[in-house]
Order: C-alpha cells, then sequence, then structure tokens
C-alpha cells in the first residue's frame, strides 16, 4: 500500500469547475501569472483563505482535499509562509502534470462559504 499524504486547496469557482471537469483526479494548469500552484498542509490554514480571499475575490471559496504520494511530496520542502500554521508546498508549474499524477484517489470539497 501506497503511504500518502493529505493536502488541502483553497480554491474558487473557476478552478474548481476545471476540476470537476477533470474528474476530480487533477489540478488545471497553472496561469502565466502563477508559476506556482499550492497545496496547503492543514484543514485550517485552506479554510482561512477560502473564506477570507476567495469569498471577497468571487463570492464563493471552497476547501478541497485530497491525498498525494508521500514520497514524490518529499522533493517539495514544506514552506512556512506566515505564521507557525502558515504552511505551504511550492510546485512549480512546469511539475504540476506530474503532481498530478501521484495524485491518489479524488479531491473532494470539504467546505464551501459564500
Amino acid at each position: 500500500m501506497v503511504e500518502t499524504t493529505t493536502l488541502w486547496r483553497p480554491t474558487g469557482p473557476e478552478e474548481l469547475e476545471l476540476v470537476r471537469a477533470a474528474g476530480w483526479r487533477a489540478w488545471p494548469p497553472r496561469l502565466p501569472d502563477q508559476p506556482i500552484f499550492y497545496p496547503v498542509m492543514n484543514e485550517d490554514y485552506a479554510v482561512k483563505i477560502a473564506r477570507d480571499w476567495n469569498v471577497p475575490n468571487s463570492g464563493v471559496g471552497y476547501v478541497t482535499r485530497f491525498e498525494v504520494e508521500s514520497d514524490f511530496l518529499a522533493r517539495y520542502p514544506v514552506q512556512q509562509a506566515g505564521g507557525q500554521t502558515i504552511l505551504e508546498l511550492w510546485v512549480p508549474a512546469e511539475e504540476l502534470a506530474e503532481f498530478n499524477t501521484h495524485i491518489v484517489g479524488l479531491i473532494e470539497v470539504t467546505h464551501e462559504f459564500r
């Protein structure tokens, strides 16, 4: 059995629609002004971003949860992007397609804020 790590991703409606179109199995390519895909390491941080940033910008924010092979994630050091619990992985945009192949199971929505 493959060991996995749970990650969360706060997202808006446009990105979530692209995830849905991919059968809940992959994140869409980054836009030209988005050089990094950054899933977060804890649900509380994802909730804060979805609620406090996505809702004001697009009227709705979602928190997603998904599993990624732990051995694969070892190549991405955990980044502390603020306080002690503000933890992210920084996946270069050009590596996102490979990252997607290491997702185990489906990406699921765990919270919705309006």
